[in-house]
């Protein structure tokens, strides 16, 4: 990594910083000055509003730390999301004893051991760690107790678990391993780039959605979510994407192609999450972040579209 390279990322991260942090300033100012004039009939609302932009500032300021800290800073940082995550993905599955085996081997091997290749920069394993190795382990973890009373169900599940909570979030740090001809040392602009189109696309989807949404995409799965607020959310996160493509190595019609689809993924993550909650009559994945539910809430859309942006980016610009 030159000097040049360095001082060029450190400038474009504090940009788009300033950029957020001034996103956050005039939404708190908006948020006390709609309370100030709100009535009853709009409080709910108005009060979910300011919850959200108090659990923004907290992310805002430990994802800006991380980024401070470096490669090293990033990967535990999402490794601490995949703990938690794991955790509520475990907490509304059923309890059964012949899984905890299993679920010991998930929490103290697979997720250390990837994010630890992750770090690596490891990618031959992995890429296939997880979706090979590790759903090929538990199954037969499980059968070492000879319960098979819902075996289907219970495997599933936990492999469902790792692949979501760990595998795809592990993708983000992942994007630190690229190497782009012209990019280097700048990658995790790309991890700025990932987060903020994919988050701004949630806000912008809620926000289109309250102002116009009328017909609701799947009113069983997620009764807030409308085809107004999607399209609306989902275009306009491209536009902004295309917008950002000066801290990425992408063309402006390049980053709107790639905003597209993380917005668009993002939005079916939602979606299948919101699937899972309702089929285990959940309304939120936990409590952690007020405002937000918990760590998988706040992660869904990336969760869903950060392989995807990983994969793209890497056999379309990296040359390792």
């Amino acid at each position: 990594m030159t000097d040049t390279a360095l001082t060029q990322s450190h400038t474009d991260l504090l940009q788009l910083f300033c950029l957020v942090l001034a996103v956050l300033v005039t939404a708190t100012i908006a948020g006390r000055l709609l309370k100030r004039k709100s009535n009853q009939n709009n409080q709910l609302t108005i009060d979910n509003f300011n919850d959200r932009v108090h659990a923004w500032w907290v992310m805002v300021v430990l994802i800006g730390a991380a980024f401070m800290l470096g490669k090293t800073g990033v990967v535990i940082l999402f490794a601490i999301c995949s703990f938690f995550a794991l955790k509520e993905f475990v907490a509304i599955a059923p309890d059964i004893e012949a899984e905890r085996l299993s679920l010991f081997s998930a929490f103290a091997i697979v997720l250390p051991a990837q994010y630890y290749m992750v770090g690596m920069e490891w990618y031959g394993l992995y890429s296939i760690f997880i979706p090979v190795y590790a759903f090929l382990l538990l199954p037969i973890l499980s059968t070492l107790r000879g319960d098979t009373h819902q075996f289907l169900e219970r495997i599933a599940q936990t492999q469902w678990a790792l692949m979501i909570c760990v595998f795809c979030a592990s993708h983000v740090p992942a994007l630190l391993s690229l190497t782009i001809p012209g990019y280097e040392g700048r990658e995790v602009l790309l991890i700025a780039f990932l987060v903020f189109v994919v988050q701004i696309s949630d806000v912008l989807q809620y926000v289109w959605g309250k102002l116009f949404g009328k017909h609701p995409i799947a009113p069983v799965l997620s009764p807030s979510k409308t085809i107004e607020g999607a399209v609306g959310g989902v275009l306009s996160a491209t536009l902004i994407g295309a917008a950002l493509f000066w801290i990425t190595p992408f063309t402006p019609i390049q980053a709107g192609a790639l905003a597209f689809v993380c917005a668009l993924m993002g939005l079916m993550g939602g979606l299948v999450l919101s699937a899972i909650k309702r089929d285990k009559g959940v309304k939120d994945w936990g409590k952690t972040i007020s405002g937000h539910g918990g760590f998988i809430d706040r992660l869904d859309s990336v969760l869903f579209s950060a392989p995807v942006f990983f994969h793209l980016v890497r056999y379309g610009w990296d040359v390792s």
